[in-house]
């Protein structure tokens, strides 16, 4: 029997449904990454503590190295050795993170080297327009026009609701830019044979040179190094980028500094929050509300949130730092 959703339930931003989930007794779940880049904190540090709290929920964990899809998105050039890299780099960012050993991880390549995945993958294609697949684009950072240049990125959602199908699982996890992929299969589950799933979608955080989060390409980008704060970024990076980032006075709407406040440090670190000389905030409500009326200046919000971030990234540091393997993994990546 499941346990403790109401918690995770606290932390995402849709469960779709809520009542599907609860029904289940019990559950196997997954969320897909591609190796693509270093690890941000809107991956790192939030997903891991998703996961946890998946695993600790009951939910059987497996995170998707999605090394495939890299390839058919164009990572490392399509250079599969170098996304497999990646792929272990990732793995062990997530260990860095503190992540549940209960969760597993599993290759796209163990899913393709099986025939009846590509026999599933036709049924998938069979149940689906292409203008359906061209509005799904936006889950791989593309837009439809991407793939009247190179129709390979049509295989990507397809891949995607195949892998959920293929690995059987009741929860799928992703941002809300998964949002499309998760309700075409949810939309063709029945189609091809297959029961459906639970979708948990996240919520984004903005580039740290703000706008809107629920554009696929202006939130945190592993591609953008001044746009995300990475998880082994130096004290003097992680101030550094924070000091630059988007922050308005007294606005919330597409605030970065806020969202990181917001979802990452009150859901998962919060043991007090110090403000300049003003007492510790417990709840990010009163902290939203005294930086909206103007008692918060935005830079007291950013040195306290360098502060906080350093501290909680400085594990991941010694993890990659106290092994020749890992610090060379982190170098090369990094």
């Amino acid at each position: 029997m499941l346990k403790d959703l109401s918690r995770l339930e606290s932390v995402v931003q849709e469960v779709i449904t809520a009542e599907e989930l609860r029904s289940l007794d019990a559950a196997k779940g997954y969320a897909g990454f591609e190796p693509s880049g270093p690890l941000h904190i809107g991956t790192g540090l939030y997903w891991t503590n998703i996961f946890n709290l998946a695993a600790e929920a009951g939910i059987e964990m497996t995170l998707l190295l999605a090394d495939w899809h890299a390839a058919v998105n164009d990572k490392f050039g399509g250079d599969m050795e170098k996304i497999r890299r990646n792929a272990e780099y990732m793995r062990q960012g997530f260990l860095s993170c503190g992540l549940n050993p209960k969760v597993k991880f599993l290759y796209a390549s163990e899913l393709v080297a099986n025939s009846d995945y590509w026999a599933l993958l036709l049924r998938v294609a069979k149940a689906l327009t292409i203008s359906r697949i061209k509005r799904a684009l936006p889950i791989m950072g593309r837009n439809e026009e991407d793939a009247d240049k190179d129709s390979s990125k049509l295989i990507y959602p397809m891949m995607q609701a195949t892998d959920i199908f293929y690995m059987d699982l009741d929860v799928a996890f992703g941002g809300m830019d998964q949002r499309h992929v998760h309700m075409l299969a949810r939309d063709i589950h029945k189609k091809v044979g297959k029961k459906g799933f639970v979708a948990i979608h996240s919520h984004l955080i903005s580039s740290l040179k703000g706008g809107n989060r629920m554009d696929p390409m202006n939130k945190m980008s592993k591609s953008k190094a001044d746009s995300a704060i990475f998880i082994h970024d130096s004290p003097e990076d992680i101030s550094r980028k924070i000091k630059s980032a988007f922050c308005p006075e007294k606005t919330v709407e597409g605030n970065p500094i806020l969202q990181i406040y917001k979802n990452i440090v009150f859901n998962f670190y919060n043991d007090g929050v110090q403000i300049g000389e003003r007492e510790e905030y417990a709840t990010y409500a009163d902290l939203e509300r005294d930086f909206v009326e103007g008692k918060i200046h935005p830079s007291d919000l950013k040195e306290s949130l360098s502060r906080k971030l350093i501290k909680i990234l400085e594990p991941s540091k010694k993890y990659f730092e106290s092994n020749p393997e890992r610090k060379l993994l982190m170098e090369e990546f990094k």
